[in-house]
């Protein structure tokens, strides 16, 4: 047992994304079973889970680990102004990227058309941002100056319990109030 465990430390040491690709394919779905559980759905949507896992894994790890690689590159010290700067820049690159294809490709997984897909990023995006703005800088500073940069992909993405939590109300938000317009 011990040599699995040790191939696999060694295996997301060589490759480092998948340590990210790992944490978000747990926590995301957690973040959205526990939106369904805080507001009170009759039963947990596990494909709706399941839809959170695969975008979580398989985009928003590795576009953030890309982000952070670049974002090391440019600004290498582990000091306070550097961090500031790097989630100042995030918050105008990296993160209004992040949320348009977070609600376009869930528009799409959900079986939206295109146009569909656009609609919703033209409803849910700006009230997103704003939240996105409140939060994520405050973090990343800490991301950038207190965490080890092998962990700082994990670190974000336990930050990111709660901002799937957030996102999954914010992408189910309108979804409730569509079915309770039909049952009217």
């Amino acid at each position: 047992m011990t040599t699995v465990f040790a191939r696999m430390v060694r295996f997301s040491i060589a490759y480092p994304v998948t340590r990210g690709m790992v944490s978000y394919a747990v926590i995301w779905p957690t973040g959205c079973l526990l939106q369904q559980m805080a507001f009170g759905d009759d039963e947990f949507d596990f494909v709706r889970a399941a839809r959170f896992g695969l975008f979580g894994a398989f985009y928003v790890a590795p576009t953030l680990n890309a982000w952070l690689t670049v974002a090391r590159f440019l600004y290498p010290k582990n000091n306070l102004s550097s961090a500031i700067k790097k989630a100042l820049l995030e918050q105008i690159t990296y993160s209004p990227c992040a949320m348009v294809s977070f609600y376009f490709g869930m528009s799409l997984l959900e079986g939206k058309t295109i146009e569909e897909a656009k609609q919703e990023v033209a409803k849910k995006f700006l009230p997103t941002y704003q939240v996105g703005v409140a939060v994520w800088p405050v973090l990343q500073v800490i991301n950038y100056t207190m965490v080890p940069e092998k962990n700082r992909i994990p670190f974000v993405s336990m930050c990111s319990l709660g901002w799937s939590s957030f996102l999954a109300y914010m992408n189910h938000c309108s979804k409730k109030k569509e079915n309770i317009k039909v049952t009217q």
